[in-house]
This record gives C-alpha cells, structure tokens and sequence, in this order.
C-alpha cells in the first residue's frame, strides 16, 4: 500500500528490487500535494485507488498485517491516519511538534480527532505529511519558554532524513495536545482567553499565533 505516494519513482523502484506487489494507493486526504503520485502509481502497477469514503474508520489486512484507518476530520474533511504496527501517519491532521491548519472549519472535528489520536499507546511513532518542526520548536520556544528542556531533547533528536517523533514526547512539547496542563492553562489566562472547559481551552488554543 502506496500513501501520499509523491515520492513515486522511490517507492517503485522499492517495490521492484523486494518483488513486491503494490496492491492500493490512497491518501490521508485530497490536498494536490498529497496526491500527486496517484495517477503513476495507478498507471505503473496494478493497484487499486482506495478513496476516503470506502476506508474511513475501516480496517485492512495485507499479508495478515491489520492497518487500520482513523477517520480524522480537522485539517479536511476527508483527512485520515493510518495505524500499523506501532507506526501512525497522521498527513497533515498532526505535525511533529504542532498540527495542521483547520481548512475544513470544522474545529470541533479537528477537536474530537487529536483527542482520538492522543488515546493512543505513548510509545506510537508518529510520521507527519510534512517536516515543520523546526518552526515548531521556535513557536513552542516562544509560547513557553519555561518548558525548554522538553523542547531542545525534542530539537536534538530531530534528524532531517527520517523525521518522526514519539507520542510521549508530543504531549511533553506540542502545545495543542496539551489543553488540560497548568502552563498552557495559564499561558490562556494570561492572554485573556476562555479556558473553564477543555473545549474552550482548545478553540482558544487555536487562536494564538
């Protein structure tokens, strides 16, 4: 299985050197960037398109290796992340260090999906549709500078050619997952902003920039 498939000559010059069948090519959402290596994949194998409204909070099993699928709506409204193993892909839904923009509007969704993700095992590795975390770090820095331990173990781990982070490790240093702690609920009061329930502290959350 083929996902966000723009890095199409790697993946099928990978496929052919292990013999492998490419079966299905999907997405975690529609956005041009995501789907650029569709159309190569599909015409370079005999795989199947896998769209959003046939494997939205399913489950598939190649190989008896389940990958199960998460309706994660928020950034879109088709956004989705993809669960094996102990390995999440999570597009443009969850970045390391900071999340996606919410271009569905739909901010209670975006809300309920990072609540989702944030259920998980803290051990699972989260690989994002983009590498943004040295802007992410810089803006943690600067929201909270009190809590830069955290920030520079996460900055010096960091590595350009396999970038990934740990649960554990986001609700340490990525602000938006971590609405319930005293330092993010101060940082609101201080900025004045409505912080009595989690949602509030959320939508509030959202506002900073």
């Amino acid at each position: 299985m083929a996902i966000d498939g723009g890095a199409f000559d790697e993946i099928l010059s990978f496929a052919q050197s292990r013999r492998l069948n490419l079966l299905f090519v999907t997405n975690t959402h529609g956005h041009a960037d995501h789907t650029s290596g569709n159309a190569t994949l599909l015409n370079e194998s005999n795989a199947r398109l896998l769209r959003y409204e046939e494997i939205r909070d399913a489950e598939i099993e190649l190989e008896g290796q389940k990958i199960r699928i998460y309706d994660t709506p928020g950034h879109t409204v088709d956004s989705l992340c993809f669960h094996v193993d102990n390995a999440l892909i999570t597009g443009d839904t969850l970045f390391n260090g900071t999340i996606g923009n919410c271009f569905s509007g739909d901010l209670k969704g975006f809300y309920h999906s990072i609540k989702k993700i944030m259920a998980l095992s803290r051990s699972t590795i989260i690989y994002a549709g983009h590498d943004y975390v040295q802007e992410a770090m810089s803006f943690a820095r600067r929201l909270e500078p009190d809590n830069n331990e955290y920030i520079e173990i996460f900055s010096q781990n960091y590595k350009p050619d396999h970038v990934f982070s740990r649960l554990t490790e986001e609700l340490r240093v990525n602000p938006y997952l971590r609405f319930n702690e005293l330092g993010i609920i101060d940082l609101l009061k201080k900025n004045g902003l409505p912080r009595k329930t989690e949602w509030q502290r959320w939508q509030s959350l959202m506002t900073i920039d």
